[in-house]
């Protein structure tokens, strides 16, 4: 079989059917070379999801008429320029595009039409290109002092056969969508506006280069309570530097969807920083569970690679590693700086599930402010209706608050499962930070002389003030009620002490009576066996046993009779897919997490006013509290002003 040199409109369609995959990625090549281009503003418009028009014009340095017939061309770009010894150097890439594939793929199955005027020059310039044949550049009306227009109709008409391959016109917008706000999160100092099927999507105006623009940014894109609930993130590790926003445990989702990642400054889909992020979290949720998250990593060209496929989506990192244990320390690190909070949507939750209602039957309220002035008047007259027979109504109320005194003047055997340890000064410990007595503080502009007793309202999660139902325990802060579940934060308080015991003493270990073989692929065995030093840290003692397989010796004893052979692959699935063993790792916490729940305070029993108190007070003082082991909030808050909302006190 003879070989053929393909014609060049050939060699550009099987370029599009790289480059140009649906109407999403052309938008996203052609916002790329705008933002190479120093624009900022980028608008979008598109018609039929992309695929009977799209348009896209941004005020950038523009382009001259000798430039259009040049910029059409396969591998011709600006992006790119020898050095002083004539050599093109791919590595050190500090642009969106560089490839030279956008314009001539997007313009041989379609038909394009570029207008642009050059910064500095009084005439704009147009070329139209229609399934590869290419007309005359022209004068052209152009409305901006500078830069580009592009305008692509009938996206894939010179190739039919893609057409059958496209999704709905509702998917490819929202695909659309998707893509502009990637780019929008990733270039906060750019102001983006999208417009589908004349109605108005996006309109994103330019903010304010740093931290606070790129989250104001993030909370136009993702919404308000991203904004409340994200823990900022700056690390930065042998030159590499992680910045950006992650959600709080809490604060989570039931898809990967809003996980967004960034490398220097270009969207990208990897499954090495995914891995990393569900390593981060894979602690305080449940495996069904995601976080929410925009991280940014920013590091040299020369140590990245995102010349692996021509969308440019995919990157490799000269030490992944590195990039990964940066990302998982980092998101550790934040998490744990967040103490006790838990995010402000279970506040939002709870209000929302409440729903006014008439209590009682043929209860009717109360006459209006106008009622009532008719009433001192003489002309109102209530309305005649059976009196209301409520027991109790006249007793004495047996509201039981707990004084700041009984939280260490109680004893009693504290709390069970470890917690509290049963004596005066354990439970003083925790009730008041280790004060001999309840602490006093001056306020301002006091004489000196004797001063007010501290009032435990002023703590986070301020005095215990009653438990309902034996389960949740409701306290009292300065502007506010918080509702614990005692259960799940004592479980929780449980599973830290544990897991901090476990890292300080090591992981005990028990020694199979007879090892057992386990066949992999030889691939696999090689890199399980490489990590045979973090595996044994973890309980897990294995050694090469020949090509394809590994002989375990020892197993965590917390695991008990556990599966050896499946565990060692599941391993070996987590270091192809992530790059570390979190099978190990979670099977290790699953169980720590069990033995929690049941050496944890449960729900239905009865505390003290003490013991509440010193639940609320090491909740306070212990990392990541305010969650469950499952990512479940430990407690509610409702500010007093929610509350006066729920009443229509304001």
């Amino acid at each position: 079989m003879p070989i053929r040199r393909l014609p060049p409109e050939t060699v550009n369609r099987i370029a599009a059917g790289e480059v140009v995959e649906r109407p999403a990625s052309a938008i996203k090549e052609l916002v790329d070379n705008a933002i190479d281009a120093s624009a900022t503003r980028i608008e979008v418009e598109a018609h039929g999801g992309g695929l009977t028009r799209i348009m896209v014009a941004d005020d950038g340095c523009g382009m001259s008429a000798e430039e259009l017939p040049v910029a059409i061309e396969r591998h011709a770009t600006s992006k790119l320029a020898p050095d002083d010894e004539g050599l093109w150097d791919l590595l050190r890439i500090h642009t969106m595009g560089f490839r030279g594939e956008a314009l001539p793929s997007i313009g041989s199955v379609a038909r394009l039409q570029i207008s642009s005027r050059a910064k500095g020059q009084r005439e704009a310039w147009s070329i139209l290109v229609e399934g590869g044949r290419v007309d005359d550049v022209a004068p052209a009306a152009f409305a901006g002092d500078h830069g580009t227009r592009i305008e692509v109709r009938d996206l894939f008409y010179a190739t039919p056969a893609r057409l059958k391959f496209m999704k709905s016109e509702r998917a490819e917008a929202q695909a659309i969508t998707e893509e502009l706000k990637r780019q929008a999160m990733a270039h906060e100092s750019v102001g983006f506006s999208l417009d589908i099927d004349g109605r108005r999507i996006l309109r994103l105006p330019p903010e304010h280069p740093g931290p606070q623009g790129r989250l104001a940014r993030l909370a136009a894109v993702l919404g308000r309570d991203f904004q409340d609930n994200a823990l900022e993130i700056d690390q930065v590790r042998d030159g590499v530097r992680l910045s950006g926003f992650a959600g709080l445990p809490t604060y989570n989702r039931g898809n990967a969807a809003h996980q967004y990642l960034f490398v220097n400054d270009r969207p990208v889909r990897d499954r090495l920083l995914q891995g990393a992020l569900r390593a981060a979290y894979a602690d305080f949720l449940a495996r069904d569970r995601h976080p929410s998250a925009a991280l940014y990593v920013t590091l040299d060209p020369t140590e990245v690679d995102i010349n692996v496929h021509p969308a440019k989506a995919e990157v490799r990192f000269r030490d992944p590693s590195l990039v990964r244990g940066l990302i998982v320390g980092a998101l550790r690190h934040a998490l744990a700086g967040a103490g006790h909070r838990a995010s402000t949507t279970t506040a939002a939750q709870a209000l929302d599930s409440i729903r006014p209602q008439s209590v009682f039957p043929g209860y009717q309220p109360g006459p209006s402010p106008a009622g009532f002035s008719a009433w001192r008047e003489g002309g109102w007259t209530p309305p005649t209706q059976r009196p209301m027979n409520l027991p109790g109504l006249s007793d004495v109320s047996a509201r039981h608050e707990a004084r700041p005194e009984e939280a260490y003047q109680t004893l009693g055997g504290g709390l069970g499962g470890g917690f509290g340890g049963g004596v005066a000064d354990a439970v003083r410990e925790a009730a008041y930070g280790g004060y001999d007595a309840p602490p006093t503080v001056a306020y301002p502009g006091q004489d000196q002389g004797p001063t007010q007793p501290f009032d435990p309202i002023d703590f986070p999660l301020g005095a215990a003030r009653a438990q309902v139902h034996e389960t949740y325990i409701v306290s009292q802060t300065r502007d506010g009620v918080v509702i614990v579940d005692q259960h799940a934060a004592h479980e929780r308080l449980v599973y830290e002490r544990m897991k901090h015991e476990m890292e300080a003493g090591g992981v005990a270990r028990q020694a199979l009576l007879l090892p057992e073989v386990v066949e992999l692929d030889p691939a696999e065995a090689e890199r399980v066996v490489a990590r045979a030093e973090e595996l044994s840290a973890l309980g897990l003692v294995l050694e090469s046993f020949g090509p394809g397989a590994v002989l375990v010796r020892e197993t965590p004893a917390l695991l008990g009779k556990a599966d050896a052979a499946g565990l060692v692959r599941d391993i070996a699935d987590d270091l192809a897919e992530n790059g570390q063993a979190l099978a190990l790792k979670e099977r290790l916490e699953e169980v720590c997490s069990t033995m929690a729940c049941h050496g944890s305070v449960r729900a239905g029993r009865r505390l003290a006013a003490a013991e509440m108190n010193a639940l609320l007070r090491e909740m306070e003082a212990t990392p990541h509290s305010g969650q469950c082991n499952h990512g479940r909030p430990t407690y509610v808050e409702l500010k007093l002003s929610d509350i006066e909302k729920l009443f229509g006190r304001r």
